[in-house]
Parts: C-alpha cells; sequence; structure tokens
C-alpha cells in the first residue's frame, strides 16, 4: 500500500510539473486531453487511482511518455528493472497485463513494455498522437493485432510494427498466454496544440 501511495505521489509531481513547464491550466489539458477536471485534481492531490487510457491521453497531451509521467529521477547510467518491481498499468478480467518496464531518455524516447494476454482477451487502445509508432514482438502464443480494423494474426517469433495514430487493439488468439514485447517509439518535441 505505501508503494502504491509513493507512486501516485510521484505521479502527481510529474503531471503537475509537466502540465506547468506546458503552460496549460487544469481547464485545457482537461479539454485537449479528455480527462474531466475532477479527475485532474485529483490525481495532482495524488488522489484516486488513474487507468492506463488515462495516463496515455495525459501523456500524449503533455508530450511526454507515460513513464515520465510515473518516474523518479533517473538513478544512474545504467537502469536495470525487473518485471516483478513494476506493477501492472492494466490487467485484464481472465488475467492479461501490460507492464511499463522503462522509458528511454532523450529527444524521442522509446517506452518498453511486457505484455501477457490470455486468449480471446483483449485491450482497446485510443489513437495516439502523431507520430508514434509502436512495434510488437510475440515471444510465446498467439495473438490478433487490429489496426484500423483490420485483423494481423501474429505468433512466436513474429515482429509488427505500426502507426500508433489510429485505433488499435490487441488480443490474446490460441489456446495459451501469449507474451510479447510492445515498445512505443514516441516523436521528438512536445505535443501538438490543435
Amino acid at each position: 500500500m505505501a508503494e502504491t501511495a509513493a507512486a501516485l505521489r510521484t505521479v502527481a509531481h510529474n503531471v503537475r510539473a509537466a502540465r506547468t513547464r506546458a503552460g496549460l491550466s487544469l481547464e485545457e489539458l482537461s479539454r485537449r486531453s479528455q480527462v474531466s477536471k475532477g479527475a485532474l485534481v485529483a490525481l495532482e492531490k495524488a488522489q484516486g487511482n488513474p487507468n492506463l487510457a488515462t495516463l496515455v491521453r495525459l501523456a500524449d497531451t503533455l508530450g511526454i511518455s507515460v513513464s515520465d509521467l510515473m518516474q523518479g529521477p533517473p538513478e544512474g547510467r545504467v537502469r536495470v528493472v525487473a518485471a516483478d518491481a513494476v506493477a501492472p498499468l492494466w490487467t485484464g478480467e481472465r488475467g492479461s497485463e501490460a507492464r511499463l518496464m522503462l522509458t528511454t531518455s532523450g529527444p524521442a524516447p522509446v517506452e518498453v513494455w511486457r505484455w501477457r494476454l490470455e486468449p480471446d482477451e483483449e485491450y482497446p487502445s485510443h489513437p495516439h498522437q502523431a507520430g508514434v509508432v509502436e512495434t510488437v514482438s510475440v515471444t510465446t502464443g498467439r495473438m490478433t493485432l487490429i489496426v484500423d480494423g483490420t485483423e494481423h494474426a501474429l505468433e512466436a517469433g513474429q515482429t509488427a510494427t505500426f502507426d500508433g495514430d489510429s485505433p488499435h487493439t490487441y488480443r490474446g488468439s490460441g489456446t495459451e498466454t501469449c507474451s510479447l514485447i510492445m515498445t512505443v517509439h514516441l516523436p521528438p518535441g512536445p505535443a501538438s496544440t490543435t
């Protein structure tokens, strides 16, 4: 419980700092991200329990990575993260989960995710900001990647990449658990202000 409270305080601080750097009021961030002002106020007070979709919308709007919202300052030149040290940001009803392992630094950061998809369980993702590119590498099992309504079957050993600015869904397929590594390549610079 203490870990969750500390993580929420970190997210609260990082959202407030990124919003201030961007020169956005709570109202404007709410409008652009489509996250209610009440949820933003609670989040900046380290209250509530933001879901993955909310964190992604805020990160996209602020032109930063989800990791930037969740992580404290860097601790050194090399960062090693164990999967069991990172809480899932999404958990499905059948046991599927998504863990954001880390985000690289630099002008065009890359998020590294570990996903586990149970058969027939899916996660629909809203479109990201323009310039985001996702890569999915299946390590075990099978999945269906749906981009713009078109299904793409992937199995262990296969990798797919696509522009993340269109609707997309990840679905477990077959009869066994699908494990995959997903990278989200973020464009350099802040998000568009349109």
